[in-house]
């Protein structure tokens, strides 16, 4: 007589509706569609080597905000779906990654002859997004989904629309909907109808963050390293040098002091129910700590072929203002997190005028000399952070 339970050639259905993720962790996936998007920053990035101008910083701006609006969301709805099963999200992702994909390969020439292409992907990326807010929604809240279709919906098809337009018409509604997408959500944070944040899992939220800036910087370490091939030499292994320390140093602050102030921030906005505090310091500050990040990279590359020679002023730019860049927005998002002025101003406040000094050196000495000065200034700001810890942990 047969049992009840399957035979044994017969696979159990019920792993499946597993959950793909402990609610704190990040899945592969995730990972894995971080990759193309990277490719996108790296595509960007390109644009701002050499001497940019503000023409040149401004597109990369514009064009990277719109595709990092839609990573945010992205990483904040599967922040909020712990449930998903594993072909759900595996599902979620690859189509993103399809989207981001279009997106990247569009973005040298997406204010030229590619701009319908970039309309196209970034329509797709928030047709996923209505979906996966709407699940998101029906699985946590009664109340109605009119903001989510205005929300995703509504942009969804101005970004189509947009894809059939001539360029400066496509530009008008590329700012129209990305300001719609920004000001609901700066409506609902203050007036606590994104009550959904109250959810979020910090863990999850830090590690997403944490490890998509190691993403980041590891590109910079590639660009460095692919110009140090193109230009084999000994000063362009010195200039090479330097920058690999520019950028690990980066790194080092981010992730040594950071991310433990990142987790217990978000911790604390999360208790006092600070919706505005999570989004601020999710959604817009890293942004530009980003910005940052890649522009420092973008004039590293550009100081490596010729570093004796002065910098372009653009990649003085880049660079001096990259730092500070960086620094002011660990800056501001420590202060949001709770830490007393007192205790971020002193390393953050000459910090930041010392890389803004660098600007305009950057231009009159040899560019070799640029990247040691930033490289000592970083230096002696970690230094200082460190002897501050320690003093701390003696107490």
């Amino acid at each position: 007589m047969m049992g009840t339970s399957p035979p044994p050639h017969v696979p159990d259905r019920q792993p499946d509706r597993k959950p793909a993720r402990e609610p704190g962790r990040v899945h592969w996936m995730e990972l894995f569609f971080d990759l193309v998007f990277v490719a996108f920053v790296g595509q960007l990035a390109h644009g701002i080597h050499g001497d940019p101008g503000w023409p040149e910083f401004g597109t990369y701006l514009l064009l990277f905000f719109p595709a990092w609006w839609a990573w945010v969301n992205i990483v904040s709805v599967i922040n909020l779906l712990p449930g998903l099963t594993s072909r759900g999200l595996g599902v979620a992702m690859l189509l993103a990654m399809g989207a981001s994909g279009l997106m990247a390969a569009s973005a040298p020439e997406a204010f030229g002859d590619r701009a319908w292409a970039f309309s196209l992907a970034n329509s797709a990326l928030r047709v996923l997004l209505l979906v996966l807010w709407l699940y998101q929604h029906t699985q946590n809240s009664a109340v109605p989904s009119w903001r989510i279709w205005i929300y995703n919906g509504g942009t969804s098809v101005l970004w189509l629309v947009a894809a059939v337009l001539p360029l400066q018409d496509a530009v008008i509604l590329w700012a129209f909907s990305i300001a719609i997408e920004v000001g609901m959500v700066a409506i609902s944070s203050r007036s606590g109808t994104h009550n959904s944040l109250g959810g979020i899992n910090v863990e999850h939220a830090a590690e997403r963050l944490g490890l998509f800036v190691i993403i980041v910087l590891g590109e910079s370490v590639f660009t460095i390293v692919t110009e140090a091939s193109s230009d084999w030499g000994p000063g362009a292994g010195l200039a090479s040098s330097l920058g690999f320390v520019i950028v690990a140093l980066l790194g080092w602050a981010f992730f040594q002091y950071g991310m433990g102030t990142l987790t217990s921030g978000l911790e604390k906005l999360r208790e006092r129910e600070d919706f505005s505090g999570i989004m601020q310091t999710t959604l817009f500050m890293p942004f530009a700590m980003v910005v940052g990040v890649t522009s420092i990279a973008a004039g590293i590359a550009t100081a490596i072929p010729a570093p004796f020679d002065p910098l372009p002023f653009g990649a003085s730019i880049a660079i001096g203002g990259g730092v500070a860049l960086f620094y002011s927005t660990n800056a501001v998002v420590s202060l949001r997190y709770g830490q007393s002025a007192r205790t971020v101003l002193p390393w953050a406040g000459p910090t930041i005028l010392a890389a803004l000094v660098l600007v305009p050196l950057g231009a009159t000495v040899p560019a070799a000399v640029e990247l040691v000065l930033a490289a000592a200034l970083l230096v002696l700001v970690t230094a200082y952070v460190e002897l501050k810890a320690r003093r701390r942990r003696a107490l």
